[in-house]
């Protein structure tokens, strides 16, 4: 239950900025911002930040009385100030202008007279939580500089001689506070530059652990020999100074290489001590050198994951480290913010606040996306920045060489004199949410609806409350709250040797992780081994293969060579599919009755993502499960049916979470690849191939699921109307329920008036005429069968394909396969209705160069498709081709492997672009009166896959 504030009687303006757990004491904020004055002057300019702080200036003038405090401290208090103060300025100026106070002949006139003459007193107690945030600010930010000063002046000596090499610098130039989040009385991070140029880093919370790190790299750097850098420590108890590293290029590409195997073993180091928020704010890029500028994460603690394996394997693989590319998707594209990522330019994917109108009378909030500051992580070479995938095999030796240093030594590493237990006792972070949700909450609670009591500023806060489902979560809220109040950060701490969390105020909050960072470290250390070592090189892999790109849905490139063509009996392509399913289970993560895989999935169609399979029929457990359980059919091996069965162990609880918010079911969508209609449809051939009567349970809850959730979506088979309908029909005939059926005929009514772009199969005209044509002959319904829109949308689809057949794209999803499957595989439609535009096509499949990429979406597998379905239809051509072919597909396997449609080809388990779709079409060739096309959503009975042919 969320805690509701009680009600406290207001007898002066500024009890409602003070929280009902706080003393009625008039808090020294209240003081501050009553005696702070200013004298008269006019304001002149064009920034409006500047303006602000004008506006403001009593408050800041007043912070900065100690004369230790000079301008540059006056100034960036005055920005920060004004930045937080915002939004009720503009909501004050707006009044203003409606009401006709303001004077001037223009715009921005009336703007400068705002700004002059504002009554900052009159304004503050309209907004008591903003005068209370306004007047905190000052006092903390005076305090903790006149700390830092302080601390500066008695420390000089000691930074000399440690972090300076002995020579004296000169007097300081500048003191650059505000780096990273403020913390525990607005205290930052800090840069202090001397005459000299040189810089020292000041951090106002200990540094011990740095200089524990440091002991540690040395040993790890005894055991590899690469020259590891981290930035020199001075500890000073409660606050502490680093060496300065600056960002320096690599002057040829051989340092790149070596910058790249260097930041390989430090990933393996990383992930041995449980290292998190690595990312590329906290790596410089220092020639050939990654350096670590802060490793407050390490020995972190694993708290809330979810009971899927694959994301218990994910929270405590090397992708934890968050040095490897984690990228965050928006409505505005990809950013990769780990450690090898945060391009120069980017911006975020999400809205931010900014200003439309500027410094005028009328100026207005907007939402746009939000500049990133320039990053140093990243090495250059001739004023490019090296890009990581580029550098794979670098990274992954690298990340060999300093795993095996690990496994040989760790006996050394773990023993009680080991550099280990020099961690025991020492302050590490607990970092239990993105940070950026905290910063999200401070702006926000800016508005001014949540300015007037504390009241409207909790509610500002609530989400905190909503998003912590776990009783560690919920014990962490007040103290969060309490940090938030005072315009900070939340900080947490612990010790690698305990289970007890400090608040940054001190309170203690005590066995409250399940387990100690130092007892979770040594147990991993002593499970490393070659399995979990290529299993973290597989997700090195995976993760560079993900970084932000185009997303191309056609085929790529040919083999590299000339292929010879095996004899693709059933029985050789039986095997080869054992081999692939065989690999699929040595990369899954199973935990009890349950069974998952990471795996890169596609998500939105536009950025590629290492994550744990979800259920989706394209790239998740449903599409692996059927697979699995189709091979187990075939063979009789119980491994492949017992690992499809535990596959769908979390189906029941998914459903009941779509049942439950209809939101996420209709965010998730009707489509036959991403949505509930794939999901339908394996769960209707699975109670088949595994005889299991639950599952049939589990159908009968989704088809009603989707049901209730039909909306108005894009008309594609993926993720629309079209893959819906599809589906359905399937499920229909497999299972018999009437329900599917009626759902059927409703996406049609819906799909035969929407649009599709372009002409692929996957998410164009091809895919809806299909599907609608499908319908008309399984339904009767001849609304929507020949010579309807519905025909014209498939028959114009190949024949645009048609304009050009021997174009690039032969893929199932976007090119000339799709369109082919699109015509020939719909119900009632004669082979020889076009035959001669069908033998150009079907010519042009049958002598392009067989693909490198062996995938069902845009790989050679979807092209032979084509052909197998063509020659069910009974179409000479395609069955005098289709045996070639399947040659070659398993020549190309047995010489080359099996290359997934993923990016750079990395292995994963998934359908679409995976080893099962790879395995799943060589089951298909070996035994195609067995096993049906699962890219047009076929079962054993479909009513047209057998047909004769016409002529």
């Amino acid at each position: 239950m969320i805690p509701s504030a009680v009600a406290r009687p207001l007898t002066a303006w500024w009890h409602a900025g003070v929280r009902d757990v706080e003393s009625a004491e008039p808090p020294d904020w209240v003081d501050f911002v009553e005696s702070a004055t200013a004298a008269p002057a006019h304001w002149s300019g064009d920034d409006w930040v500047d303006a602000f702080a004008f506006a403001l200036r009593a408050l800041t003038a007043k912070a900065a009385a100690d004369p230790r405090l000079d301008a540059v401290f006056t100034e960036r208090l005055g920005r920060r100030l004004a930045r937080t103060a915002a939004r009720a300025l503009v909501l004050e100026l707006n009044l203003r202008r409606i009401a006709g106070e303001l004077r001037g002949r223009t715009s921005r006139e009336r703007f400068a007279d705002f700004v002059d003459r504002l009554d900052l007193h009159a304004f503050l107690r309209r907004h008591p939580v903003l005068a209370r945030h306004l007047g905190q600010t000052c006092l903390r930010a005076a305090e903790a500089q006149l700390e830092l000063l302080d601390r500066l002046d008695r420390d000089h000596d000691d930074i000399v001689a440690t972090l300076l090499h002995g020579t004296d610098p000169g007097p300081v130039r500048t003191v650059d506070t505000g780096r990273g989040d403020a913390h525990q009385g607005g205290r930052t991070v800090a840069v202090i530059t001397y005459a000299d140029g040189r810089k020292v880093v000041y951090k106002p919370r200990p540094v011990a652990t740095h200089v524990a790190f440091e002991a540690l790299l040395r040993w790890f750097d005894d055991h590899t020999g690469l020259g590891l850098r981290v930035p020199r420590a001075l500890d000073r108890g409660d606050h502490g100074w680093l060496e300065y590293v600056d960002h320096a290029p690599c002057v040829d590409v051989t340092e790149v290489g070596r910058f790249y195997q260097r930041l390989g073993a430090l990933i393996s180091l990383l992930y041995a001590v449980d290292g998190t928020d690595m990312h590329y704010e906290n790596l410089v890029a220092h020639g050939a050198h990654p350096v670590l500028v802060d490793v407050e994460t390490l020995f972190h603690p694993t708290v809330g994951i979810p009971a899927d394996p694959a994301v218990k394997a994910l929270a405590r693989s090397v992708h934890r480290t968050a040095i490897l590319p984690r990228v965050l998707l928006g409505e505005h594209g990809a950013l990769d913010i780990g450690g090898v990522g945060g391009d120069h330019g980017d911006r975020l994917p999400a809205d931010g606040v900014a200003w439309l109108h500027p410094a005028t009378d009328r100026m207005r909030l907007v939402r746009r996306p939000v500049p990133v500051p320039p990053a140093v992580n990243r090495p250059v070479l001739d004023g490019l920045i090296a890009e990581p995938a580029d550098y794979r095999g670098a990274l992954l030796a690298g990340f060999r060489t300093g795993y095996d240093a690990l496994f040989d030594h760790r006996d050394d590493l773990l023993a009680d004199d080991g550099p280990l237990n020099r961690f025991a006792g020492l302050p590490v972070r607990f970092v239990p949410r993105m940070t950026q949700l905290y910063a999200t909450l401070l702006d926000e609670s800016t508005h001014p609806d949540a300015l007037s009591t504390s009241a409207d500023r909790d509610q500002a806060f609530e989400a905190l409350w909503l998003d912590s489902d776990l009783p560690l979560m919920r014990a962490l809220v007040p103290h969060e709250l309490a940090d938030l109040w005072a315009g900070d950060v939340p900080l947490f701490t612990t010790t690698p040797d305990s289970r007890d969390v400090s608040a940054s105020h001190g309170a203690e909050l005590v066995d409250l992780l399940p387990i100690s960072g130092l007892d979770a470290v040594r147990a991993k250390l002593r499970e490393l081994d070659e399995v979990d070592r290529n299993d973290q090189q597989w997700l090195i892999s995976a993760a560079l293969a993900s970084r932000p790109r185009p997303v191309e849905h056609r085929t790529g490139t040919p083999l590299p060579g000339p292929v010879a063509a095996g004899v693709p009996d059933p029985q050789r392509l039986l095997v080869a599919a054992c081999g692939i399913a065989d690999e699929v289970l040595a990369h899954a993560t199973a935990d009890g009755d349950r069974v998952n895989w990471v795996g890169l999935e596609l998500v939105d169609d536009r950025h590629w993502a290492v994550a744990a399979m979800g259920a989706g029929l394209s790239t998740g457990y449903t599409g692996v499960a059927l697979f699995l359980a189709q091979l187990g059919a075939l063979t009789g091996a119980e491994r492949y049916t017992a690992f499809a069965r535990a596959a769908l162990t979390p189906v029941p609880a998914l459903l009941e979470a779509f049942a439950a918010d209809t939101d996420l079911a209709v965010a998730v969508g009707p489509g036959a690849f991403h949505g509930l209609g794939g999901i339908a449809y394996a769960l209707a051939r699975l109670e088949t191939l595994l005889d299991d009567p639950a599952i049939g349970g589990w159908l009968a809850r989704a088809v009603t699921i989707a049901a209730d959730t039909v909306d108005d979506d894009g008309a594609n088979v993926v993720e629309g109307l079209a893959g819906g309908l599809a589906s359905m029909l399937a499920v229909h005939r497999e299972s018999g329920q009437a329900a599917a059926g009626r759902l059927a005929g409703a996406y049609a009514e819906r799909l035969v008036t929407a649009t599709a772009a372009g002409d692929g199969f996957a998410r164009g005209r091809a895919g809806v005429g299909w599907a609608l044509l499908r319908y008309a002959r399984e339904s009767g319904d001849h609304r929507f069968g020949p010579p309807g829109r519905a025909h014209l949308r498939a028959d114009h689809a190949l024949r645009q394909r048609l304009l050009d057949v021997a174009e690039a794209d032969h893929s199932w999803c976007s090119g000339l396969a799709g369109a082919v499957l699109a015509h020939t595989a719909h119900p009632g439609c004669p082979v020889d209705t076009y035959t001669p535009h069908l033998d150009r096509c079907l010519n042009a499949l049958a002598v392009h160069e067989p693909l490198r990429d062996l995938s069902l979406c845009h790989g050679e597998l979807g092209v032979v498709e084509s052909l197998a379905v063509t020659a069910e239809r009974g179409h000479d051509l395609a069955a005098a081709t289709l045996t070639r072919r399947a040659g070659l597909v398993l020549g190309a396997l047995e010489e080359f492997g099996a290359r997934c449609g993923t990016p750079g080809g990395v292995p994963s388990a998934g359908l679409l672009t995976g080893l099962s779709g790879i395995g799943y079409g060589l089951l298909r060739l070996a035994f195609p009166e067995r096993v049906p096309s699962v890219l047009l959503l076929e079962t054993p009975e479909s009513p047209y896959r057998h047909e004769e042919n016409d002529r």
